[in-house]
C-alpha cells in the first residue's frame, strides 16, 4: 500500500497537466512517460542554451550566442569569430529543438498531443517513442516530403 501511495504521489503533479485525448489512442502511463521525458529534455535544453547565450530580450523563445572574448591579438580575434559562428549554429539547432519541446509539452496540456496536425488522426505511440516532439504522423510527413 505505501509503495501505490509514493507512486500516486510522484504522479499527481504531472497528472493536473495532462489531458488525455480519446481519439490520440494513447495510455494515461504513456502520456505521462512522455510527459516525463519531454520536460526533462526541456530542462537540459535551457542548461545547455545558458551557458553561452543570453535571452533576446525583444523576441520570445529566441536567445543571442554570447560573442567569445579571447584577447586583443589577431589569432584569438579569428578565433572568436570562428567559434561565434560555431555558437550560433548551435544556439539555432538548440533553439528549435527547444521550441518542438515546449509545443508537444502544450499539446500534452491542452490534449491533442499523439493527433496529428495534418490529418486529425492518431500519430501512433511507435512514432512519438522515436520522436516525441512529433506533431505528424508518418504517412503526413511521407506526403509532405514528397515520399508517396
Amino acid at each position: 500500500m505505501a509503495v501505490v501511495l509514493s507512486l500516486f504521489i510522484i504522479l499527481k503533479p504531472m497528472t493536473k497537466k495532462i489531458k488525455l485525448n480519446k481519439k490520440a489512442e494513447l495510455s494515461q502511463e504513456f502520456v505521462e512517460e512522455m510527459y516525463k521525458k519531454l520536460t526533462e529534455e526541456k530542462e537540459k535544453l535551457e542548461k545547455e542554451l545558458n551557458e553561452f547565450t543570453v535571452p533576446n530580450e525583444h523576441v520570445t523563445d529566441d536567445r543571442d550566442a554570447l560573442f567569445p572574448q579571447y584577447g586583443d591579438e589577431s589569432d584569438d580575434n579569428a578565433r572568436e569569430v570562428a567559434d561565434y559562428y560555431t555558437n550560433k549554429n548551435i544556439e539555432e539547432t538548440l533553439e528549435k529543438k527547444y521550441v518542438d519541446v515546449k509545443k508537444a509539452l502544450e499539446r500534452i496540456e491542452n490534449g491533442t498531443y499523439g493527433i496529428c496536425k495534418f490529418t486529425g488522426k492518431p500519430i501512433g505511440e511507435a512514432r512519438l517513442r522515436a520522436r516525441p516532439t512529433s506533431s505528424a504522423s508518418v504517412e503526413a510527413k511521407k506526403f509532405l516530403t514528397n515520399e508517396i
